[in-house]
Formats: structure tokens, sequence, C-alpha cells
């Protein structure tokens, strides 16, 4: 048999998965009983969700054919699914049913204790009518799922699908993918055990092999797909059924692909390079290593490229805690094979961590434009200490809200930097708000050296956060500060920056030079060069305007040579009037990382001021904030059409 495969017509989609769709709730507590766990990590879940996840990372048009509830979780799920760029219009919506779930924790690296919550939910429910012929008809390959033969209605379904991309000359993958308990054979509180050997599943999975094209399983699966006790014995029969690619997967020893006859030597195959990890979960490095051998499969690779690939994003998988999010990208997969690892937890590594973090981004934000309402002590001293003015600052930032979002209308691109002290009740009002950015800052007002805001202990107070909201910090740094100042002022921004890392959260670090010291052309890249060389790399920055183009050549250098990942530079205001915002604007817009601006008492001062005295409404309040926050966008967008001419 050939290495090669010969590339199928062009179609819209490289791969439909089928089955098990559920949400994975990981146990956050390493080294505890499930019973001891305290907090869950959540995620998409279920073995064709995760390759439709892992897949679609990877570069492939990937869709994922199951059921899922119509409430909360089966949202997620379609949600998160979207984000990551998978096909969903597969996906039916059961009303009847809840979306499946799975529990888990790592006790240690040999036991992860497991429970699937599934008697009777959506993913289980899949029937026939749910496969669709011209959705199967789109795709060059399927891929079906052992468990999901497990019940008379879902076995219909797969096999209707694999009869329909045989007749439509798609390709068809087994993933054998054997949960004994999900087979009715083990009870609910051993969903961790992978093998027990049965006549009756080995029987039904006889059945499927001879349509697959690729077959891949471990050990224990290659043993209940053949019904053998002896691998050697259990590769041949396979081979007397299928003609079928094999891949035997074979954790840390990697895999071997065997494309023809099987010898009597079970190390006679193709192999792809391994790559020795310290294990952590090996729970989803299946699924993880599955994506990148069908990345290579299905484009047409070598057999050693592909299972090179699948080695290496196995190894991802093993390393980290969780399932779909933990699937490297391509960019991360293709970093990885050129620069490697000295670590042998890849978890640790802070380059790949920061090449994962970066593009597996929630959303994308070409452009930001924000009005920003997160003062504090300016909005104070207006109050001017009085406890009925104070108590009113708080509506005024919910009719700042409402402001922008009349500017925005809906539109992508928009957001705001509001606080935790005075803005509750805006951030309330601005969660409803779809795709709208949100910022909050942490640090307490003017303090230099850097202090947090509330608390020094940031852990306890950002895993509050809403995962969507952005970390602000500001630092005033200057270049030519003591060396003792900067080292504490660096310190403070590293471990923002290092809890924004560990809850999942994006930060902007914004950074004032000006009020400390002159600025010239070089002034802020020096800066940006320090923070960088501390290990800074935030996925925002927040400057001052730029003089001159050379400036913002000087910090676009920068920024490009040490982060080409980074989000942008968005503007601030330091309440500029709106002539001196118009130069700022002007110059900015010949940066290449600039992507918007930030800007706050431009917008705001006035209209707070007579609005704290008594002297206009709310709807004079917010129409005088329209207009200004709209005729900056105006301004801005303006200035960017006239660059693209």
């Amino acid at each position: 048999m050939s290495d090669h495969h010969p590339t199928s017509p062009e179609k819209a989609l490289d791969l439909v998965t089928i089955g098990r769709a559920s949400v994975d709730l990981y146990g956050q507590q390493i080294g505890s009983r499930l019973e001891d766990i305290a907090s869950f990590a959540k995620s998409v879940g279920g073995c064709p969700a995760n390759i439709s996840v892992g897949t679609a990372r990877l570069g492939l048009k990937s869709a994922l054919l199951t059921r899922v509830g119509k409430e909360q979780m089966g949202r997620f799920i379609l949600e998160q699914l979207a984000r990551e760029g998978v096909e969903t219009r597969g996906i039916t919506v059961d009303p009847e049913r809840l979306t499946a779930l799975a529990i888990l924790s790592v006790e240690n690296e040999h036991s992860f204790p497991l429970l699937f919550y599934r008697d009777n939910c959506a993913d289980n429910a899949l029937d026939e009518g749910d496969v669709d012929p011209a959705f199967i008809a789109s795709a060059r390959a399927v891929l079906v799922t052992g468990t999901h033969f497990s019940k008379a209605n879902t076995d219909r379904a797969q096999r209707k699908a694999m009869r329909l991309a045989r007749e439509n000359g798609a390709r068809i993958i087994l993933d054998i993918d054997y949960r004994p308990n999900l087979w009715g054979l083990a009870g609910h509180d051993a969903g961790d055990n992978r093998y027990i050997a049965s006549e009756r599943v080995s029987a039904h999975l006889r059945t499927v092999l001879a349509e697959c094209d690729l077959i891949v399983g471990t050990e224990e699966e290659v043993l209940i797909a053949s019904g053998e006790a002896d691998l050697l014995a259990a590769l041949k029969t396979i081979r007397a059924l299928s003609a079928a690619t094999i891949v035997l997967k074979r954790g840390p020893m990697g895999c071997i692909v065997y494309d023809g006859p099987i010898s009597d030597d079970l190390e006679d195959g193709i192999v792809g390079k391994g790559f020795p990890i310290e294990v952590y979960n090996v729970l989803g490095a299946g699924d993880a290593f599955m994506s990148g051998f069908l990345r290579g499969w299905l484009k047409g690779e070598p057999h050693a490229t592909s299972a090179t690939w699948a080695n290496a994003c196995g190894a991802f998988a093993v390393s980290r805690l969780l399932c779909a999010p933990e699937i490297p990208t391509w960019t991360e997969l293709q970093y990885f094979l050129t620069h490697g690892s000295p670590e042998k937890a890849l978890r640790k590594d802070a380059a790949i961590n920061h090449v994962h973090w970066a593009t597996t981004r929630r959303r994308q934000i070409p452009e930001l434009m924000a009005l920003a309402i997160d003062h504090r002590s300016q909005l104070e001293e207006l109050a001017g200490g009085d406890p009925a003015v104070l108590a009113r600052i708080p509506a005024f930032k919910a009719l700042a809200v409402k402001a922008a979002t009349r500017i925005a209308a809906g539109r992508p691109g928009f957001g705001m930097l509001i606080d935790d002290k005075y803005g509750r009740e805006a951030l309330y009002v601005a969660g409803g708000e779809k795709d709208f950015w949100i910022g909050k800052p942490i640090e307490l007002p003017g303090s230099r050296p850097l202090q947090f805001e509330f608390s020094q202990d940031l852990g306890s107070r950002l895993i509050d956060w809403p995962v969507d909201h952005c970390i602000k910090v500001l630092s005033f740094f200057h270049p030519d500060d003591p060396a003792d100042l900067k080292a504490t002022q660096i310190a403070k921004l590293r471990s923002a920056y290092e809890a924004a890392r560990k809850v999942g959260r994006e930060i902007l670090i914004e950074i004032i030079a000006g009020k400390h010291g002159p600025l010239d052309d070089a002034t802020i890249s020096r800066a940006l060069t320090e923070l960088y060389d501390a290990g800074l790399k935030p996925d925002w920055w927040k400057l001052e305007p730029q003089a001159s183009r050379k400036a913002w050549d000087a910090i676009d250098a920068v920024i490009l040579a040490r982060d080409p990942f980074c989000r942008g530079v968005v503007l601030l205001g330091l309440e500029a009037p709106y002539e001196a915002l118009k130069d700022g604007f002007a110059a900015a817009r010949t940066s290449k990382t600039v992507r918007g601006f930030a800007v706050g008492r431009t917008i705001f001062a006035d209209a707070a001021k007579a609005w704290l005295a008594g002297e206009i409404g709310d709807e004079a309040a917010v129409a005088d904030m329209a207009q200004r926050f709209g005729a900056l966008v105006e301004l801005w967008q303006s200035l960017g059409d006239a660059k693209a001419a």
C-alpha cells in the first residue's frame, strides 16, 4: 500500500467527527481524590468533539455531528466550537435532554477518577435522522468512534454516515475509543477503566472494520476491536478484516503505523519521532494524538511525518491538565518541532505557553475603540468629599456605558475601561453587550512605585472576574528612573502578568512616562525593551501619544521583534483636548502596532462635572459623552481610511 493518499476533490470540509460531546469539569486541585475536589475547570469534552477542535486548531476544516441540550451547557459547546473554527451546522439541539457531563480529578500520574453523566443525555440520542446526506457529502473524511456503536440508535447513525461517506468518495476513520463502562461493562465509578475483555463488544466492532480506511487505537483498544488476547494476533486479525492503515498508540513509546501486511515483528512498522515528557494527565492525549495524525494523513504527508506530529500533539496533552483546550495550534506545533523545549513538563515552558495562549485567544480584536471610565481619584476630587455626590458616581459610570454602547451600536471593536470600586453597576450594564470589550484596573490610583488596589493578593481577586474581562495595570515608568525604583515597578508588573496567565485572563499594561521625565523618540521603546527583557508579554500596551513617526517606528520595532503575537497598542488621552488628540491620532496611524484608543476625561469630564453638580440630567449627560466619543471614533476611522487610500 502507498504511504501517500491521492487528494480528494475540493470539498467544503476536510473532516466530520461523529459522537460524544460533553462538558468536561476537571478538578483543579492536583493530587486530590475526586471526593475532595473544591473547584473545577470547564471545557468542551468527548473524543470526537476534542478531535474537531484539535484538527481545526491544526488548520483543517472540521465539523462535529452530535447533539447537545437546549440549555446553558449545550450553548457553551456550540459557542466554544464556533470560537475554535469548528463548523457546527451538524449539531442538533435537543430540547428534551441535557448535555452530557464528564467529571474528573488527577489523583496522581496513574489514577484519574472519572464520572460520566450520560444517562439519557443529548449526544447519546443521536439517530439516523440527524445525519444529513448533503452534510456528509461536503466532507473529505468522516470519523466514527467506538463508543457510539454501543447503542442501537447511535450505531445506526454512524453506519448511515459511513455509507454516505463511501458513496461520496470520502474516507472513513475509526477511533476505537473504548470505554468499558459506556458499554455497560463496569460501574459508574470505573470511568477511568480502559480495558475489560468482552466478546460481545469485539464481535460488534469487528463488523465495522472492513469499511474503514484508517483505524487508530491503543494496545488495549486493538485487542477489543479484534477479540484477541495477544497484540500481534490482534493486528493480524484486524488486517484480515480490513485493508485500513492501522495506527497503534503506545503511550510514551509513541506509535507504530502499519500500512500493508502485518509481519511477525511487532516493531516492523513506520515509527514517528517520539518526545519524552512528564505525564501530568493522560486523558485527552489520544484525541490530541489523533488530531496531529489527521493533520498529516488528510494532507497527504508521509506516515512518518503524520506520526511525528501525532506524538508531539499527544506530548502537549499529557503535560497539561485539560483536553481540548490543551491541544496545540499549528503555529505552536511548528514552534515546538523547530525549537524543542528544555522542559520535560511542557506546561512549564514559558515560550511555548505564550504561543499557546496567544494563538488560542477567545476572539480576534483587530481594532479597539474604548471609552475609559475607570477613573477613581479624579471623580472623587469632583465630588469634593461630599458623601451624597460620591454615592452618585456609580450611576454616572452606568450612563457612560450607555453613551459608549450608543456609538458602538452592536458593532465589534468597541469597549470600555471600568473599575471595580465605583463601576459594578456599569459592569452589569456593559455585560449584556455582545462582543463588547471590558478592561478593569488593578492599580492603586497614582501609586509610584506601583501598588495594587484593595489587596496585594491578586490571585484571590482575579479568580472571580469574568473570563473575557481584561486586566489593566498602569505603571508610571520611565527608563531613566532610578534602578531600584524600576526593579520594584517591574517586580509588581511581573506579579500582575503571572497572575493573569495563571487565571487565564488577558492583561493590558499601561505605561505613562511623560509625567516623570522627558519624552523623546526613544523613551517608550527603551521602556518597552526593559519590560520585555523582564519577561513581560502583555496582550495589549496602552501608551501615550507620540510626537513623531520616528518614535512609533521605534516602538513598532520593539513589539514586532519581541512579541509578534501582541494584540497591539491603544492610545491613552491624558485629558488632552480634541485638537491635541487629533495630532496624536494622526501620528499613531503611521504605526504598525497601534490598534485604537482608550480615552476617558476628554470624553466624560465636562458631563461628569455638570451631572454630579445636578446641572444636567441623565439624557443630556449620555448625549454629551456619546457625541464626544463618536467624534473620536469618526476621527480615528477617517485617519485609517486616509492611510488605506
